[in-house]
């Protein structure tokens, strides 16, 4: 009985406690009603604010090619679609089959630059007509879009050079060059090129890159890279990595650097430089493997006149610096290029 008296004796004096704290917030509460519903406005006014913020910021804009409907000149037009053409079909023209001559391995130079040249981050021809002529270290020398055409003819198609002056090096030079008319002379596309890849902090991985090319890679690519033929013969719907038919050892991707940079934004197939599906390990792994297969062998003494301006990656000797060949293949590449800074800045 004293218990139960006790309880609801508690349960009186906690209504009277409330009652009390009312009393006293309440009269606070109607004074300073005005400037309590400005603050809590005010607030509201903010997160709409950054809200609006966040929305009507700009998103980067990249590179995009110009609309080739839009030529008026038909002669032009005509050339210039047969150039995208011949960048696109590269084998119906030139490869084991071609129409018009048989100089190369059967890739497509679009095989490497995606889209006829135009993908963002594609390897795309972007910045061509808006720097060439530029000098080039590899070489040496101030380059032409001829020039550089047919290194790309040479080493990525392992094929002959093109003549110049003839009707299918004019076309793709055409190409190239209204593509690109829209960027101003002297400056760099947004989106050109390959996109830039963090050096990892150890050695790329050839036995890690394996595991992934059968995952990811082998069922277009097939298990000993030879790529896959279309039904005719005529060129390759998925093109050989290594092998007789692949890129030789002079190309641009024979670098693991640029065949990381150009897997991570482009492959598997549907990959973009937004919506990747490689991780950036996964990409300098399967960029080791694949570079470490057996390819065509391209004799080039010419290159790199100057050997203190070889990439860090680049894989053969003399080095203007003491890392191993292994070490400018595979990496780790981040003490190469911290070398190369210091000697650079003496």
């Amino acid at each position: 009985m004293q218990k139960e008296l006790l309880d609801i004796i508690n349960r009186l004096l906690n209504i009277i406690l409330f009652l009390v704290a009312i009393l006293i917030v309440l009269p606070f509460l109607i004074v300073y009603r005005v400037e309590i519903n400005q603050f809590f406005k005010s607030k509201e006014k903010v997160e709409m604010n950054v809200t609006d913020v966040v929305s009507i910021m700009p998103t980067e804009t990249y590179w995009t090619a110009a609309d080739i409907n839009s030529i008026k000149d038909e002669v032009l037009k005509s050339q210039v679609l047969y150039g995208k053409d011949l960048i696109t079909h590269t084998s119906k023209y030139f490869g084991p089959k071609g129409s018009v001559m048989k100089i190369s391995n059967g890739m497509n130079c679009q095989n490497c630059h995606l889209d006829a040249g135009t993908k963002t981050f594609g390897n795309n021809y972007g910045s061509v007509a808006s720097l060439y002529p530029k000098f080039r270290p590899r070489s040496g020398s101030v380059e032409n879009i001829y020039k550089r055409v047919n290194d790309c003819i040479e080493r990525s198609l392992n094929g002959k050079a093109l003549d110049t002056l003839g009707k299918e090096m004019q076309a793709i030079k055409a190409y190239i060059t209204f593509i690109g008319s829209n960027v101003k002379k002297g400056e760099k596309a947004k989106g050109s090129g390959l996109k830039e890849l963090a050096y990892l902090n150890r050695a790329a991985s050839p036995i890690q890159g394996k595991a992934i090319y059968v995952i990811k890679c082998q069922s277009c690519h097939q298990a000993n890279g030879e790529g896959t033929l279309n039904l005719t013969g005529t060129e390759y719907t998925y093109p050989p990595l290594w092998g007789n038919n692949s890129y030789n050892d002079g190309a641009g991707l024979y670098r693991v650097s640029n065949f990381a940079k150009y897997v991570k934004y482009n492959m598997p197939f549907g990959a973009s430089y937004d919506h990747t599906q490689l991780t950036d390990e996964e990409s300098w792994d399967l960029a080791a493997y694949i570079n470490a297969q057996p390819r065509p062998h391209k004799n080039t003494p010419k290159d790199w006149p100057d050997i203190s301006k070889k990439p860090v990656d680049h894989p053969f000797g003399p080095f203007a610096d003491t890392f191993s060949i292994t070490q400018h293949k595979f990496g780790p590449f981040q003490p190469i290029a911290d070398a190369q800074k210091k000697a650079n800045s003496k």
